[in-house]
């Protein structure tokens, strides 16, 4: 895993969870690390336990030289769409760092320019830099942590378990008792 695109530059890895969900925000962090940062277990989100991941997040936000985690409602991925809600809550992210990156290292392959910051998309992004391995570890955590909550409030749709991604118990709940106010409306066809 790489450390930087560039050497000596302030860089901030960007990334997001909860894209393809049935409900829930959609939450994304950015993270400006060290130099010299590295874990042996830092990875792609999706490559770690949750116990793996619960471990990491307290040695990111210690270690972090800045980062932030914002969520991006329901109600706004309804209205905008959940490409231009995840590039929202970049930018919220990026907007919420104590200290200005001169560099974005976004995952995937959309992002729109953000305020005179260069940045650059990389296709499994968290795979390839530490920085956007630990923002993939922060989102996913963070929003975890709020579906988790969700779950004491709507228990039907079991999210303690599936964190709104669209399982079939999930799915068939949604059939049984119809949506609760955290769904989003645009989704309806993925059922």
């Amino acid at each position: 895993m790489k450390a930087f695109a560039v050497k000596g530059q302030l860089e901030a890895g960007l990334d997001e969870a909860g894209r393809g969900c049935l409900a829930g925000p959609v939450t994304a962090a950015a993270v400006i690390l060290p130099e010299k940062f590295s874990h042996p277990l830092l990875n792609d989100s999706k490559q770690l336990t949750e116990k793996q991941r619960e471990l990491l997040r307290p040695i990111i936000e210690k270690e972090a030289i800045a980062f932030a985690v914002t969520h991006v409602d329901e109600k706004t991925i309804d209205e905008i769409n959940i490409l231009n809600a995840s590039i929202l809550a970049m930018h919220r992210c990026v907007d919420a760092l104590e200290i200005r990156p001169e560099f974005l290292l976004v995952d995937g392959n959309r992002f729109k320019p953000y305020l005179g910051i260069p940045h650059q998309c990389v296709v499994r992004g968290d795979q390839t830099y530490a920085s956007i391995a630990a923002a993939s570890i922060l989102a996913k955590t963070y929003r975890d942590e709020l579906m988790l909550e969700l779950d004491q409030k709507y228990p039907a749709y079991k999210f303690k378990s599936n964190k709104g991604y669209p399982t079939a118990e999930h799915k068939n709940a949604i059939r049984a008792v119809g949506r609760c106010p955290r769904h989003r409306k645009s989704f309806a066809a993925n059922l």
